[in-house]
């Protein structure tokens, strides 16, 4: 027991010496792929809200990896203790550059191919992105970077790259 709590304090700092922790989610406008504008972190407080942001395809392989998992815990709640979690999740791909024009033919795609239930966890970005790689400490395009906000959306665990047991671990400590 002693070593799981040393291992999941060990990724946490890991994961916290690489981005914003401590410093307010910063303002996005997005819209669900059921048409809700939601604009984070004001419409999400009062609860811990996991963000999963990728901005770019090449990120996509490892974003897949934090569907289920996070899907299961939060949302269809399927684990032992997961009816505990009272979290939102949203996956937000990421739509800049010249790649904005394409973010309503990419949205129309994934209402029909996404499950009705996963389609109010799935925000479309579309605008620009330096000022958030920057606030985020977004470096690397081919990889997605996961955002644990507390219910006043400050910023208390950020990690990227795919998903692991000790990550979820990670963020299941600072929502307890």
């Amino acid at each position: 027991m002693k070593a799981l709590l040393f291992t999941a304090a060990f990724f946490t700092s890991v994961s916290l010496a690489e981005a914003p922790v401590g410093t307010v989610f910063p303002e996005m406008k997005a819209e669900s792929l059921k048409d809700k504008n939601v604009s984070l972190p004001a419409d999400v407080k009062g609860k811990f809200t996991l963000i999963c942001l990728s901005w770019s395809e090449d990120a996509e392989p490892d974003l897949q990896t934090w569907y289920e998992p996070a899907y299961d815990k939060f949302i269809a709640k399927t684990g032992l203790m997961d009816d505990a979690f009272d979290v939102n999740l949203y996956f937000v791909p990421m739509f800049t550059g010249a790649k904005a024009s394409a973010a309503e033919s990419a949205k129309k795609r994934m209402k029909t191919e996404v499950q009705a239930d996963i389609q109010p966890h799935i925000l479309i970005y579309k605008g620009e992105i330096d000022s958030y790689k920057d606030k985020l400490k977004m470096t690397d395009k081919k990889k997605p970077y996961i955002f644990l906000l507390d219910k006043e959306g400050k910023i208390v665990y950020a990690t990227s790259g795919a998903y692991t047991e000790e990550k979820m671990d990670a963020i299941d400590e600072l929502i307890e």
